[in-house]
């Protein structure tokens, strides 16, 4: 699998199995401050976790794909996805509206996108996850989780690998807080960004967690 990250909450996923490519693209972005998706993304895949035009912009995406706008299940070329509805705020969606998660099983691999998740998850959030392998979690604060909430839930969740996203970085969300501060509440040193995440179920981490950042391609 790989993974490349676009800022924001936009990632490009791509899973080989049987000698076949499967793209999955997450929260596509409508071009802003001077920041635009790549001209050459594609998917056979689009999750949007809400209507807002950092994360519905389906129209940047290329090659006819199938697109996945709110809760229920869905399978797409060997790809299981689960979105499940919880909260933009912190009053039930009474400000803000619905987010949805996804939980995305590709082969052995299990995926959760949190979108602009705003709450901590509780029980009936989590009945369709299991073994997290990796977890994409906002921690800019503001309309997302801060770095504490991001920390909080991914301690309920205990995935083997969080990729942080919805922070402040080269240009993106200027508002929100920078990575610094995500990795000061979990007790971890920065690292080298990456231009991607490539790896295979093996590769992942067995007995503790793994924090991997990205540099927006």
């Amino acid at each position: 699998m790989i993974i490349t990250w676009h800022g924001y909450s936009c990632f490009r996923i791509q899973h080989s199995a049987h000698e076949k490519e499967v793209a999955l693209v997450t929260d596509p972005f409508s071009p802003e401050d001077g920041n635009k998706p790549p001209r050459n993304l594609a998917a056979d895949i689009v999750t949007v976790s809400h209507d807002h035009s950092r994360h519905n912009n389906v129209e940047a995406v290329g090659g006819e794909p199938f697109i996945i706008d709110g809760p229920g299940e869905y399978e797409i070329k060997e790809i299981f996805v689960t979105g499940v509805p919880t909260f933009h705020d912190l009053v039930d969606g009474k400000e803000k509206g619905i987010n949805t998660l996804y939980y995305i099983n590709a082969g052995d691999l299990h995926l959760l996108h949190l979108g602009d998740l705003k709450h901590p998850l509780d029980e009936k959030h989590m009945t369709e996850m299991h073994d997290i392998d990796v977890l994409f979690v906002p921690v800019g604060g503001g309309d997302v989780l801060n770095a504490k909430q991001a920390a909080d839930v991914i301690g309920q969740i205990e995935p083997r690998v969080v990729i942080p996203m919805h922070y402040k970085t080269s240009g993106f969300c200027p508002k929100c807080d920078p990575v610094e501060t995500f990795l000061k509440a979990m007790g971890a040193s920065k690292t080298e960004p990456l231009a991607k995440f490539k790896f295979s179920e093996k590769d992942l981490p067995q007995d503790e967690m793994k924090i991997v950042l990205l540099e927006p391609q």
